[in-house]
């Protein structure tokens, strides 16, 4: 159970996909992977800006950390793992999950898992793809992650999206059937419902789309009777980064709206929820659904 902080002992899970202003799919046609290095990285200040937020108001988070991000800033890393918190892979190179081949995918999770692990000595059991790609065409990486150790995956937002989404998905959390009498925990990203639809309530463009109060309504209508989960990236508290040119006006609204009422939103929203890491809130959780990988397809 998500619960307001007035309100029962349940609590949200507090996310972080950890990737710079560079790397978002937005841009993927403005600036090529080979480009990274060359451009003012933004990733250490921010994300240490939410970790002192985080430390103030004692949250612990789950922060998916892309590999590439974790080969250039290892210290980055071992300071999120050192303060406390979950350590879950984000991919490495936050390229759509759907548009590489089982082959592709395959080798970046076998390297950004071992980056990690090498990194702060621990298993790595979550794992959350770039841009929700786990989708009607992608579900043969559910086995690939079972394949790899992952015992957690959060990937799956059950709504319609131009770019991600399995709508008619569950929407709490629930065990994935795989090949091989494998499992999979799925913690999908909380929706809210409204006018018959899944209304996205878990953060992210959503959180600064929507006014706070409804961010809020959404939230707290959303998981009263079951756990939820918020996400945010660490550029979105970052109304200075640099401005990429020549992205569609689509991909500049959905990266740029907002970008300085996130970090106050961010204060109000933990201020007003309990939160604490995706293992905190599923390791707990008994008798969940079992859905057959097929059945999501």
């Amino acid at each position: 159970m998500c619960a307001m902080k007035q309100g029962s002992n349940g609590r949200c899970a507090m996310t972080v996909d950890v990737e710079d202003y560079y790397h978002v799919s937005a841009f993927e046609k403005n600036i090529k992977p080979g480009e990274w290095s060359d451009l003012p990285s933004r990733v250490e200040r921010n994300t240490r800006e939410l970790l002192d937020l985080f430390a103030e108001q004692n949250v612990k988070s789950t922060f998916f950390v892309l590999g590439w991000v974790a080969e250039h800033y290892p210290a980055l890393v071992r300071e999120i793992h050192e303060a406390g918190h979950e350590i879950a892979s984000h991919g490495y190179s936050h390229q759509l999950i759907y548009n590489q081949t089982p082959e592709v995918f395959r080798e970046e999770t076998t390297r950004s898992k071992a980056i990690l692990e090498d990194l702060i000595q621990t298993p790595v059991r979550g794992y959350r793809g770039s841009s929700y790609s786990i989708t009607k065409r992608s579900l043969w990486a559910l086995d690939i992650l079972a394949e790899h150790g992952f015992s957690w995956d959060s990937s799956i937002f059950p709504v319609r999206h131009d770019r991600y989404g399995i709508p008619n998905s569950p929407v709490q959390p629930y065990k994935i059937r795989l090949e091989g009498d494998r499992e999979l925990v799925e913690f999908p990203l909380t929706t809210a419902r409204f006018a018959g639809l899944n209304l996205p309530a878990a953060g992210g463009g959503y959180f600064r789309l929507y006014p706070y109060w409804l961010s809020r309504h959404l939230l707290k209508k959303a998981c009263h009777d079951k756990p939820g989960i918020f996400y945010l990236h660490p550029w979105e508290i970052d109304p200075d980064q640099p401005r990429v040119a020549g992205a569609s006006l689509l991909s500049r609204f959905r990266h740029y709206n907002n970008l300085t009422a996130c970090m106050p939103r961010l204060r109000a929203l933990i201020a007003d929820f309990q939160f604490g890491t995706v293992s905190s809130i599923l390791d707990p959780l008994e008798d969940m659904t079992v859905v057959d990988s097929k059945q999501l397809g």
